[in-house]
């Protein structure tokens, strides 16, 4: 072989070495991640998302992508989201704290490995056979926001004594609203309180409700956890205020954005959670071996500065409480 020749040959072969190695790598693992909200109302939560991912090893674009869909609080499109991912063939589906995101993910596979978020029990729900043992290809978080519906309208009626009608409002097209309400129903009659149920699914609906909430003069608002709602928070929270009317709401982030009070466990944690348990089965690990996570605490948080805007005085005993006030 002619010297020349053989250099060309050797160039050749050298440049050819890096696509080899390349070629033999292992494909980076691809999260599933549905959620029944937006992206934009989703920021933080997704940030610990991540934050529990980096716990377990992952950055995504480093060593794990992510395939985001995000239902837009159109519940209708969850089960074809669903199946987009599943058709992706994702190394493990996560879905953000609503229960029929989960569900979705679940009537469509029961090989891909499901991490879920819920407020109420997956046991009942079918997506576990137990929290300690869940068996299948799902385990998750479970925070109980549903279970907490009497001691929410509990601290409502502490703040508000008075009060002859509270109104609720509930997502219809939501699979758990309907037991929810059952529930707080049961619960207002055992203290002998009237509630007006009000259904919203749609941002003017939510007007709509305010509107007759207005009509109704109910003295107080009781808010449903829903994942629509959470994406429509600053919408809902203006409304309460313009309208000066108390409201209790599922978690803090309504506080955020000019809500009164908040009772429940911190979802932020959870969808940390969430990262973490989708970290360690990309590693190995089998969804049925990993226990269903609880809260272990449940916050209370009053915003003093929108009771003052509504002419509130918030009773000490409840103030002394608070897990946290905002002044």
């Amino acid at each position: 072989m002619r010297r020349r020749d053989f250099i060309t040959l050797l160039g050749g072969a050298a440049a050819a070495w890096p696509l080899a190695a390349r070629a033999q790598q292992p494909a980076m693992p691809v999260v599933g991640f549905l959620n029944a909200s937006s992206a934009v109302a989703n920021a933080s939560r997704v940030a610990k998302f991540h934050e529990g991912l980096r716990e377990a090893g992952y950055v995504e674009s480093q060593n794990v992508l992510i395939e985001y869909r995000w239902a837009e609080g159109r519940y209708d499109r969850l089960a074809d989201l669903a199946t987009d991912l599943v058709q992706r063939k994702v190394s493990v589906i996560v879905t953000g704290a609503n229960a029929d995101a989960a569900l979705a993910v679940k009537a469509k596979t029961h090989a891909i490995p499901l991490v879920f978020g819920t407020g109420d029990d997956p046991v009942k729900l079918g997506l576990v056979a137990s929290l300690s043992r869940p068996g299948g290809n799902a385990t998750g978080v479970s925070f109980f926001s549903y279970e907490l519906g009497a001691k929410r309208l509990g601290v409502l009626r502490e703040l508000v004594p008075a009060a002859t009608l509270i109104a609720v409002l509930a997502n219809p097209n939501s699979t758990l609203a309907h037991s929810a309400e059952k529930e707080l129903q049961l619960a207002a009659a055992s203290i002998g309180q009237q509630l007006e149920l009000l259904k919203a699914s749609a941002n003017h609906e939510i007007d709509q409700a305010f509107a007759k909430l207005v009509e109704k003069r109910a003295a107080a608002l009781f808010i449903i956890p829903d994942a629509f709602f959470t994406s429509r928070r600053m919408q809902i929270a203006t409304l309460a205020v313009r309208h000066a009317v108390p409201a209790i709401y599922p978690q803090r982030e309504y506080l955020e954005v000019g809500g009164l009070m908040s009772y429940g466990a911190s979802v932020a944690d959870a969808y940390r959670q969430l990262g973490l348990y989708a970290g360690r089965i990309m590693k190995g690990e089998k969804p049925a071996d990993l226990p269903v996570q609880q809260p272990t605490k449940f916050e209370l948080i009053i915003n003093l500065v929108v009771a003052k805007a509504l002419g509130l005085e918030v009773p000490p005993t409840l103030l002394a409480r608070a897990d946290e006030v905002i002044e």
